[in-house]
């Protein structure tokens, strides 16, 4: 079992876990490698220790159990959530694909794009000269037979050893803000809802009604989530940073359990660095 495959399956046993408190020995068990050697390659890909990602998740447990309502953004902050430190502060721009581009389907257009492994499971990516326009989470490393769907018309150049190295680099620690653009397919109202996401800070959550409030729509919560349940970038256009206004942890296109892991994940990193 490689590198990936033994972090991706010990994240998603801890989300499964956490509230049993596992100790260095027993991943280092259930990962099949000695202690010091599964604590390394821990820190490597998640930039915390194994102790503060078991602590963050269960934090992030109880954050489900706290009050409902308002209250559930500031119950986040208490619990360890968010933080004003972010140890990897992605700086995404958002640029829609003009009507006449959409029509055309992508004629013209040349889109490299991978499969390659991530630290929450096999990504798909794909990248054009005007920016990302593919980051997708899958439950195994097949290709969907609807990959190209968006842009029918494109010339897809496959290149995984490009995918590979553009998502180490996304989801490793940096101390500088990383500057990124992602270029998507969408309608107006999407695309106003991709970029409120866009503003929310790593670490922080916010709800489908707040974020209605923000794009000016205040009575579109519902029209709000399915906007965010169609955002087609994964991670960089934080969707997963959304609940619902009890408090809730649900409603993930790519998984509820990929979801609690990245907030865990980034909560964790957050407080190391807050």
């Amino acid at each position: 079992m490689n590198s990936y495959a033994r972090m991706e399956r010990i994240i998603r046993w801890l989300d499964a876990h956490a509230t049993l408190q596992p100790t260095l020995a027993e991943l280092a068990a259930i990962a099949g490698v000695e202690e010091s050697h599964f604590h390394h390659e821990f820190v490597r890909w998640t930039g915390v220790t194994p102790k503060d990602f078991v602590q963050c998740l269960s934090l992030a447990d109880a954050k489900e159990r706290l009050a409902r309502g308002e209250t559930v953004l500031d119950a986040s902050t208490e619990v360890g959530l968010s933080g004003p430190g972010r140890l990897h502060d992605l700086c995404v721009s958002l640029e829609a694909a003009t009507p006449g581009e959409i029509k055309s389907g992508g004629a013209g257009l040349t889109i490299p794009w991978g499969l390659a492994g991530s630290p929450f499971g096999p990504c798909l990516f794909g990248e054009t000269t005007r920016g990302i326009c593919l980051l997708s989470f899958l439950e195994e490393e097949s290709i969907p037979a609807d990959l190209e769907s968006a842009w029918p018309n494109a010339n897809w150049v496959r290149d995984d050893q490009l995918a590979a190295g553009r998502l180490d680099a996304l989801f490793q620690p940096s101390s500088e803000p990383v500057p990124l653009r992602a270029w998507v397919r969408g309608s107006a109202f999407q695309v106003r809802v991709w970029g409120a996401l866009l503003e929310i800070p790593s670490g922080a959550l916010s709800t489908y009604g707040r974020l209605a409030a923000a794009i000016g729509r205040p009575g579109a919560a519902r029209a709000v989530g399915t906007a965010v349940g169609s955002n087609p970038i994964a991670f960089l256009i934080p969707c997963h940073r959304v609940i619902r206004e009890t408090g809730a942890i649900s409603g993930y296109r790519w998984g509820v359990g990929r979801k609690r892991v990245l907030l865990a994940w980034e909560g964790s990193r957050d407080m190391g660095n807050g």
